[in-house]
């Protein structure tokens, strides 16, 4: 994605709504800042939950459906009008969608209707994104950008799934894991681009002679590695040929990491994010596949690897990045920028790490989840006013 988009000149709605990111930007961290310390809350046995489904089912569902669907989306939004040289989703379309991403997370945390009119509401947010991305690469034959729009819809079919396991009173451990492996696969796809691309970027602007190794077979490797590894992990997650898999995984893509040069960009950390969010996936893949063969941390606490730790400080770097690059701004990670860096990888070093230091349970788990999510509230407070604002530049 492109730091820099052309504004249309004949726009004249609401800035909030002439970008994808702006909404679903602000909107994610919002709900991340507020979702999880609630999930403490109830964890801690103060008060009942009224959620559509039971508490552990809500948190599950509302991280890995609600929140991080609002990061893609705000990406993708943004990066197929440089993709395609169409104009971007905006306006009413952009409002409407944003609604529907509203309505969801409303109805399974305070269900007015039935479970089932509940949950169509909620279905219809994924199948509508995957739908209008696969309209914009179909109206411009950008066949090239087809992966991006078949893992929506597999993250569209796992959330449909979901909640078809769950109104049936079973388990829903396999749509989670194919929600899950989606996400891997479009971190390895979306973060393996960025990260040496925006490198190179900074290496060059620098004038140091670096440079991130061009893509190869060995990348296209690292990336089959992982989607053997998922899809064996969805089949048969207990498998020792599954946790082999993702060490081997973990193995490749730490590889593909060192060759990116990300020690030379530690001047900037809006770049420097970018492979510590890489580094944390690679490190999850190692977490996941030692937990699969019995060694090292509970598959729990290497699921929170890549979720609180490769997604959530990828998801900042994007969010940052392309907030201050779309509105104008220079491309500089300031104190507060920073800030919110270390308060994710810290709280993500501790919801993985902190329950093998032997403290109580609910304050470890207390600190890294208002570490965690007070980076995404921080973030909403100082980049809240870009995203509502017109840009600089417009």
């Amino acid at each position: 994605m492109a730091d820099q988009a052309p504004e249309i000149p004949n726009y004249q709605g609401p800035a909030f709504f002439s970008y994808g990111f702006r909404p679903f930007f602000l909107g994610a961290a919002l709900f991340a800042g507020m979702a999880i310390p609630v999930w403490i809350v109830i964890l801690a046995g103060v008060g009942d939950s009224t959620f559509l489904y039971p508490a552990r089912d809500w948190h599950v569902h509302e991280m890995v459906f609600g929140f991080l669907p609002a990061v893609i989306t705000g990406f993708l939004l943004t990066a197929i009008p440089n993709w395609t040289d169409r104009p971007p989703i905006r306006g009413l379309e952009l409002m409407l969608l944003t609604t529907l991403w509203l309505a969801g997370r409303l109805l399974l945390a305070m269900p007015w209707f039935t479970p089932l009119v509940s949950a169509i509401v909620d279905v219809g947010f994924l199948v509508a994104v995957a739908g209008l991305v696969w309209r914009e690469i179909a109206v411009t034959k950008s066949w090239d950008r087809a992966p991006m729009g078949v893992l929506v819809s597999l993250l569209a079919g796992a959330n449909i799934l979901f909640h078809v396991l769950t109104l049936s009173g079973t388990e829903t451990d396999r749509a989670e894991r194919m929600a899950l492996a989606t996400v891997m696969m479009l971190l390895t796809l979306i973060g393996g681009r960025v990260t040496p691309n925006f490198t190179e970027e900074f290496l060059a602007e620098s004038g140091r002679s670096e440079r991130p190794a061009p893509f190869s077979r060995y990348d296209g490797l690292s990336i089959a590695l992982v989607a053997f590894a998922v899809v064996s992990w969805i089949v048969q997650p207990e498998s020792i040929a599954t946790g082999w898999m993702f060490v081997a995984a973990g193995s490749a893509n730490l590889g593909r990491l060192a060759r990116w040069y990300g020690w030379a960009t530690w001047r900037e950390p809006l770049v420097l994010i970018l492979h510590c969010g890489y580094g944390w996936f690679a490190l999850s893949l190692f977490i996941l596949g030692g937990s699969i063969l019995g060694i090292g941390l509970p598959q729990e606490d290497a699921v929170h690897a890549f979720t609180a730790g490769a997604v959530g400080a990828m998801t900042l770097a994007v969010m940052t990045r392309a907030s201050l690059g779309h509105t104008g701004r220079p491309r500089h990670a300031g104190p507060l920028t920073v800030l919110i860096y270390m308060l994710v990888n810290l709280g993500a070093v501790l919801r993985v790490f902190g329950p093998m230091t032997g403290l109580p349970a609910n304050l470890v788990l207390g600190v890294a989840a208002g570490s965690w999510s007070g980076a995404y509230l921080l973030f909403a407070l100082f980049y809240g006013p870009l995203l509502l604002s017109t840009s600089l530049d417009e």
